[in-house]
């Protein structure tokens, strides 16, 4: 038998088991001991049995339930993936660009002839594009490598939960993960959300596995996957800097003067991991690289502590479209405030436990309160639940920029802690405070989870009645029975997880039934989240379903009917919906700016625009697209455009990324973006665009059919590009799509 020593508790003896008879005394039942490598001299067992077998200290069901959740896992994130397409088409167009040149690789350039990037850092592009470059550019390419991010993820929660707790406790931490709605999906789309999400987790691992022992690599791993997320997400990836950073200092078994040193050799691995691009990009002159997409000045540290980051909390972001409510106030990306997690546009993406896991979290605390300074239990609950919490509050209140999909951030936290802390009152259930607690979080989950469901009334009506008496009859049988038969106490426990599993599972079966494409997506039926959209093609049913339907924020009437275009938004039936009370920006797009023909607005049920892209985006006469959603693009004008295309360095020029990405995906071929994704961003200049065209680089000007740009004024570059085009130049039709040939000037 394996011997293990508990530095914690200072105790040595067997690891303990899954979840048998309570332990009943001595300080090692308060604090479980850490796992260790086997002893010198006991015999090494075969790879694929150890790999089949697992730690020898695991009961035999162990590893082999851990593999066929991570299977299952797979098969679920895998099952109608090609669905959604090349999902969000900006970031797709910057996979294709990244596997066909790799300076665009290394950039994150959205088009091959390297003119913008995209508004992020280029990490989360890397296996995309790797996949890419050996598979080919389709749909599988782009997003298998997000479902392996998922899968991994899942590992990362279950290895840490599992390592201080119990394997049944890893179990159940990565079923919650795996069934969380937005997390299901998130981990089938090609935003940096996958990526980030992963390396979250593993920077709590790694932190939690220095506590243990004090080891300093531990320390520097968790700094080095901090410092990579920041090339996935820029400072979101610090959101959780305090908790970890203050729990090892504070928790570590070494002297204060060793933590110190070791926190600031693991900075030190944060910055280089997150700061050697940033310094060849900032130190690259600026004229043989792209612009930085999402900057007003072409550098990638303004856009990461403006629009990208401090912009992100108050809600002053230049170059975007708008700002938010701040406070406790509503503006364009929803109410801001303690319930924001809870309400009806964010809810159904990951709070089903959340009400759980604050329980438990509070629990594991007061269970842990008489532990040494040194204890991991403690330590795994204040670095899981204080990342937890640190990104809940922000989430809560930044007022710029915020789309549901953002939560899959706070996943794998509830995940751990809903592991943690179930595993540890079972442990103690023979205590009445323990029971009661434990019931009260089966409680909770039931009854926010009927409340999650009742807001979606038509969807499975009898789904939350059989979760509401189903946590009831768990609580009560945790309450009872489980102080006095194991069995009745597993049986209510196994009823419980059910019933507080049932609601997201069946959300995430929802979304994987699915297609998700565009810039903002939901997880869930259709109207589970009155804020978000863009369910197979948006136009499924929630606010932004339909693009900007009813003019920019404050163009909107009251009860959202834009007083000058009523037709851009008509409501979920036509795939251009709003929120059920017309929100402005939040709930619908541009299909009817204030002044256009109305038609342009009228998507079809498939959110199609009538005479240009989906879901109502721009629809004038260039058949362009909305400002969050790709352009249909007809066989006539893919034709046109792949003519002679490699004679030039750009295919076109169009307003906004995501047009432009549209139209690069179609054909193959470089299309630049003018503005970026807002269409707002000071790139190229007039000058420049003029010294582009004079030498031969670009082919066609894709009308947007708005006399200017997607988010910009009518005095900014896109405008200006704009109105010089349609002056100087010959107007070309193909099918709906209106072109300006760049090489023939316009007679009289």
């Amino acid at each position: 038998m394996t011997i293990h020593y508990d530095r914690t508790t200072h105790e040595a003896g067997p690891a303990p088991s899954s979840w048998g008879p309570p332990p009943t005394a001595g300080p090692a039942a308060a604090e479980p001991a850490t796992p260790t490598a086997p002893q010198a001299g006991e015999p090494k067992q075969p790879f694929v049995r150890r790999l089949w077998r697992g730690r020898p200290e695991d009961p035999r069901w162990a590893r082999p339930a851990f593999l066929g959740l991570l299977a299952a896992t797979l098969l679920l994130y895998l099952y109608n993936l090609s669905a959604s397409g090349y999902a969000n088409s900006f970031y797709s167009a910057a996979v294709q660009a990244g596997s066909k040149s790799w300076k665009a690789f290394f950039f994150g350039s959205l088009d091959a002839g390297n003119a913008i990037t995209v508004d992020k850092p280029p990490a989360s592009l890397w296996p995309m594009e790797l996949s890419v470059r050996i598979f080919g550019l389709n749909s599988w390419a782009i997003l298998v490598p997000e479902v392996l991010m998922g899968v991994a993820t899942v590992a990362v929660v279950y290895a840490g939960v599992r390592r201080r707790f119990s394997p049944a406790a890893g179990l159940i931490a990565g079923a919650v993960l795996a069934l969380t709605p937005v997390a299901a999906l998130m981990f089938r789309f090609n935003n940096p959300d996958a990526m980030l999400a992963l390396l979250m987790a593993v920077a709590c691992y790694a932190v939690v596995r220095a506590v243990e022992d004090g080891r300093t690599k531990w320390l520097v791993w968790a700094g080095a996957a901090i410092g990579f997320a920041f090339l996935a997400k820029t400072l979101q990836a610090f959101l959780i800097l305090p908790p970890p950073a203050i729990v090892y200092a504070v928790c570590a078994p070494v002297s204060l003067k060793k933590r110190l040193g070791q926190l600031a050799v693991a900075t030190g691995a944060l910055i280089v991991t997150g700061g050697w691009w940033v310094a060849i990009v900032e130190l690259w002159p600026a004229s043989s690289r792209p612009y930085i997409g999402g900057s007003q000045n072409n550098s990638f540290l303004e856009l990461t502590f403006g629009y990208n980051g401090f912009g992100r909390l108050s809600g002053d972001e230049t170059g975007s479209v708008g700002g938010g409510g701040g406070g406790t106030g509503s503006g364009m990306w929803g109410e801001t405030g303690w319930n924001r997690m809870f309400n009806s546009e964010i809810g159904s993406q990951i709070s089903w436990l959340l009400p759980a896991a604050l329980i438990l979290l509070a629990a594991g605390l007061v269970a842990t309160r008489k532990l040494t300074r040194t204890s991991v239990t403690r330590a795994s609950f204040l670095v899981w639940g204080g990342s937890l919490l640190m990104t809940v509050i922000v989430f809560s209140y930044m007022a710029g920029i915020f789309h549901q999909y953002y939560t899959v951030a706070l996943a794998p936290y509830i995940a751990a802690v809903t592991g943690m802390g179930s595993a540890l009152l079972w442990e103690k259930r023979r205590e009445t405070w323990a029971s009661l607690t434990l019931a009260a979080a089966v409680v909770a989950s039931a009854a926010w989870g009927y409340v999650l469901l009742n807001r979606t009334s038509d969807y499975l009506p009898w789904l939350k009645y059989l979760v509401l008496i189903g946590g009831l009859a768990a609580a009560l049988g945790l309450i009872f029975a489980g102080r006095i038969n194991r069995q009745l106490a597993l049986g209510a426990a196994a009823v419980g997880l059910v019933a507080a599993l049932a609601g997201p599972t069946a959300y995430t079966l929802s979304t994987l039934q699915e297609g998700h494409t565009g810039s903002i997506v939901t997880a869930g039926p259709s109207g589970a989240s009155m804020m978000g959209g863009g369910r197979g093609g948006p136009g499924g049913g929630g606010a932004m379903r339909g693009g900007f339907g009813g003019g920019m924020p404050g163009q909107n009437g009251q009860n959202g009917q834009n007083q000058q275009g009523q037709q851009g938004r008509q409501g979920q039936q036509n795939g251009n919906g709003g929120t059920q009370n017309g929100n402005g920006f939040p709930g619908g797009g541009f299909g009817g700016m204030p002044g256009q023909n109305q038609q342009n607005g009228n998507g079809s049920t498939k959110g199609r625009n009538q005479q240009g892209g989906p879901d109502g985006g721009m629809g004038g006469g260039g058949g362009a697209a909305g400002l969050l959603n790709g352009a249909s693009v007809g066989s006539q004008a893919k034709k046109l455009l792949e003519k002679d295309s490699a004679k030039y360095t750009w295919a076109a020029a169009a307003i906004g990324a995501q047009n432009a990405a549209s139209y690069q995906l179609s054909t193959g071929d470089p299309v630049m973006a003018i503005g970026g994704f807002n269409g707002t961003d000071p790139s190229p200049t007039l000058a420049q665009f003029k010294k582009y065209v004079a030498e031969g680089k670009i082919h066609y000007f894709i009308s947007s059919g708005t006399g200017g740009g997607m988010g910009g004024s009518s005095t900014g570059t896109s405008s200006q590009i704009t109105s010089w085009v349609e002056k100087n130049f010959k107007k070309v039709t193909a099918g709906s799509a209106t072109f300006y040939d760049l090489t023939q000037k316009a007679s009289g």
